[in-house]
C-alpha cells in the first residue's frame, strides 16, 4: 500500500494543490526550498521547462536564467544521470564556480540534494531541496533523506507530468488487458508476483509476463512506476 504522506501528491489535482504537496515535503524533511522541474525534450534539440518551486522573489531572476542551468555543476550532473547528487560548496569548487556558488548561498541555496527521473518520450523529472545549515554528518541519516527524496520523486513524477503540461502534451491511456490490470492491482497491494499467481489461479511465470507486458504498454522501467501510471491514468483504483 502507498504511505499516506506519499499518496497525497498523487492526489493533487491543480498545479497549486502539486506545489503545496512538495513544499509540505520538503518541510518535513527539514529543508527550506525546493525546485519541481518538468522537461520536455522537442525536435531539433530543443527542450521545454516547466518548474515549480518557492524560490525567494530577491533571487527569481537568477533561478530563470538559463544560463545558470548550463553551468550549474548540479543540473549538468542531473543531465547526466539519475543517481542524486549530493551537494555543497565543494561542489562548486571543484569546478571553478565559487562565485556562481556564494551568490546562491545568500538566498539560503547552501546544500541540498538533487535527483532526475529519465522517462521515455524525451520527459524529464528534477526535483531538488535545498538548505542553509549544513547536512547531516550521519551517513545513515543522510541515507535516509535520500531514500524519502527518491521515493517521493516517483510519486510526484506522474502528478507532475499531469498538472504542469498543457493538455496538447498529456499522453492517452494505453490499452491493458483486464489480466494486466488485475496483476498491476494485486501489485499495488504489495503482491510479488508468485502471490499474483496464486491470488488469479495463474503461474508466477504468466503473471511476470502480464507485469512486464503492462510496464511495456505504460513506457515504465518497473513495476512500481507501472502501478503509478496506471493509477494517474485512471486504469487502477
Amino acid at each position: 500500500m502507498l504511505q499516506g504522506g506519499y499518496q497525497s501528491v498523487l492526489e493533487a489535482r491543480t498545479r497549486e494543490e502539486f506545489r503545496g504537496e512538495v513544499l509540505r515535503f520538503t518541510k518535513q524533511l527539514e529543508f527550506d526550498t525546493f525546485t519541481a522541474l518538468t522537461v520536455v525534450d522537442h525536435s531539433l534539440g530543443q527542450s521545454e521547462f516547466i518548474a515549480i518551486d518557492n524560490c525567494p522573489p530577491a533571487y527569481r531572476e537568477v533561478m530563470d536564467n538559463p544560463q545558470g542551468g548550463r553551468q550549474d555543476p548540479v543540473m549538468q550532473h542531473c543531465k547526466r544521470s539519475s543517481v542524486p547528487i549530493v551537494w555543497d560548496q565543494s561542489t562548486y569548487v571543484r569546478h571553478d564556480l565559487a562565485d556562481f556558488w556564494e551568490s546562491q548561498a545568500r538566498f539560503g541555496y547552501r546544500t541540498g540534494i538533487c535527483l532526475a527521473l529519465h522517462l521515455p518520450e524525451g520527459r524529464h523529472f528534477v526535483l531538488g531541496v535545498d538548505r542553509d545549515k549544513p547536512l547531516p554528518d550521519d551517513q545513515g541519516q543522510l541515507t535516509r533523506m535520500m531514500g524519502d527524496l527518491q521515493l517521493f520523486a516517483v510519486h510526484a513524477l506522474d502528478t507532475a507530468l499531469r498538472v504542469l503540461l498543457p493538455a496538447e502534451q498529456q499522453l492517452e491511456a494505453p490499452r491493458l488487458t483486464p489480466r494486466e490490470l488485475e496483476c498491476l492491482r494485486w501489485t499495488m497491494e504489495g503482491k510479488t508476483a508468485w502471490e499474483v499467481g496464486g491470488i488469479l489461479g495463474i503461474s508466477e511465470r504468466t503473471a511476470v509476463l502480464h507485469i512486464n507486458n503492462a510496464m511495456r504498454k505504460l513506457n515504465c522501467n518497473n513495476k512500481h512506476q507501472a502501478v503509478l501510471k496506471a493509477l494517474r491514468f485512471g486504469l487502477i483504483r
